[in-house]
């Protein structure tokens, strides 16, 4: 009885410590949450800008809700908020991980936690900047004097926060792929060899991710794209010094082994 206690006690102490990690996320969520919705008017503000630099200061937004501004602000809090916590919950789960890793381990997964959320935040910062004008002056082109563009709250918030929150993902390709090289999950011989397989699978995962326009799919499949080439060149420098700090843990063996047959 006593050594089956013993067994299910070191079990309990990780699901105590996984759900701590998991309530300061959370928190850290909900800090951000109200954070962002005391400054709701702000951040609208600058989720908008992007349109109305083409439409001019004086563009205006439509709701055909009663409750339609409400929700669109609760909206805008929450996804502000949870861009900011993404540091804090990659934290989270790094000092989740850290303890069950080895030295060498967490030598390796560092640079990873670092890049995780400066990665995703230049995603999100790409589709602001570059992605979202472009998409706004093609969708905005097809406005005549008959026919005027009336952007709703709800919708236009859906597809902003949709676009950035997609291409902070997509920006998120490498870590994953070099972790699972690192893994000898896959390697980069495998990757080059599926790449036509890939190109396919980009164009896929961008039809899901985005509005239904051939604009928008593009827009994203061809970071994805990129992303999947600059994985495997990094994979390949990943595999080399792998391969190598290999072949010297192998030499250092066989003149131990040496050694001890000398003696």
């Amino acid at each position: 009885m006593t050594q089956e206690f013993d067994d299910k006690a070191p079990l309990l102490d990780h699901l105590i410590e996984l759900r701590r990690r998991i309530a300061n996320s959370v928190l850290a969520v909900l800090a951000g949450f109200f954070i962002c919705y005391t400054f709701a008017d702000e951040v609208f503000a600058f989720l908008v800008a992007p349109l109305r630099e083409i439409r001019g200061p004086d563009a205006k937004m439509i709701y055909t809700g009663l409750h339609e501004a409400f929700f669109t602000y609760m909206k805008v809090a929450f996804y502000s908020g949870l861009f900011l916590a993404v540091p804090v919950i990659l934290s989270q789960v790094w000092l989740f991980v850290a303890p069950g890793l080895y030295q060498h381990e967490k030598k390796f997964f560092f640079p990873f936690l670092f890049m995780t959320p400066v990665l995703f935040f230049a995603g999100g910062a790409l589709a602001y900047t570059f992605v979202l004008p472009l998409m706004f002056q093609f969708f905005l082109s097809f406005a005549t004097p008959s026919i005027e563009a009336l952007p709703s709250l709800k919708e236009y918030l859906s597809l902003v926060m949709t676009l950035i929150f997609s291409f902070g993902l997509v920006f998120e390709l490498p870590v994953g792929i070099l972790l699972l090289i690192k893994a000898g999950a896959v390697s980069t011989n495998a990757l080059v060899a599926k790449r036509k397989y890939f190109v396919v699978l980009a164009f896929i995962v961008a039809g899901v991710l985005t509005p239904p326009d051939p604009f928008s799919q593009i827009m994203l499949a061809i970071p994805i794209l990129i992303m999947y080439e600059a994985s495997i060149i990094l994979g390949r420098k990943l595999e080399k010094s792998r391969d190598l700090a290999e072949a010297q843990a192998n030499q250092e063996d066989n003149k131990d082994q040496e050694s001890q047959e000398a003696e």
